[in-house]
This record gives C-alpha cells, sequence and structure tokens, in this order.
C-alpha cells in the first residue's frame, strides 16, 4: 500500500472528521471510502457513456428502434403486473 498526503482545507478536513466520528469509523478510513465511491462512479459513468455510445452506433448501423409510446405502455404494464408484449424494432429511416 502506498501513502499519499492530501491537503485539505481545514473546514472541510472537521466535517470529513464529524461524518467519520458519527459512522464510527477513523478519519482516514472516511476518507479511503470516499475515494473509492467517487472512483467506482467515475469507472460506471464511463462504462454507461461506453454502452450508449455502442447502443447508438448500432441503431444508426441498423435503422431501427422503438417507439417511445410502446415501450412506455409495455413498462407501465409490467409495472403493474400485467403481461404485455415487447415492442419490436422498426425502421425509422425513410
Amino acid at each position: 500500500m502506498s501513502t499519499t498526503s492530501l491537503k485539505l482545507p481545514d473546514e472541510l478536513k472537521q466535517r470529513a472528521i464529524a461524518v467519520a466520528q458519527e459512522q464510527g469509523v477513523s478519519p482516514h478510513a472516511f476518507m479511503v471510502q470516499a475515494i473509492e465511491r467517487a472512483a467506482t462512479a467515475g469507472e460506471q459513468r464511463a462504462g454507461f457513456i461506453a454502452e450508449a455510445q455502442a447502443a447508438r452506433e448500432q441503431t444508426l448501423k441498423s435503422g431501427k428502434g422503438y417507439d417511445a409510446d410502446e415501450v412506455h405502455a409495455y413498462l407501465k404494464a409490467r409495472i403493474a403486473g400485467k403481461k404485455s408484449t415487447k415492442p419490436k424494432a422498426k425502421s425509422w429511416r425513410s
């Protein structure tokens, strides 16, 4: 494990210490957890963006997509516990 120095504004350091005490962890553990959560969130966002870009490319390549009204109706029916037929992709090109 490597050591890293982190310079924090006094106010932020005090806030971190106070929250760490409330959570029953050391300020160090609190900061490590906060950095880990931020890194995980950044990785998840990057993955989401990559998936969205790949889906967009596939949609542009295939020329097919789903009607939003049909998708919404399908989801509402499923949430209500009703059986519903999945929407089918349709060509959106003229």
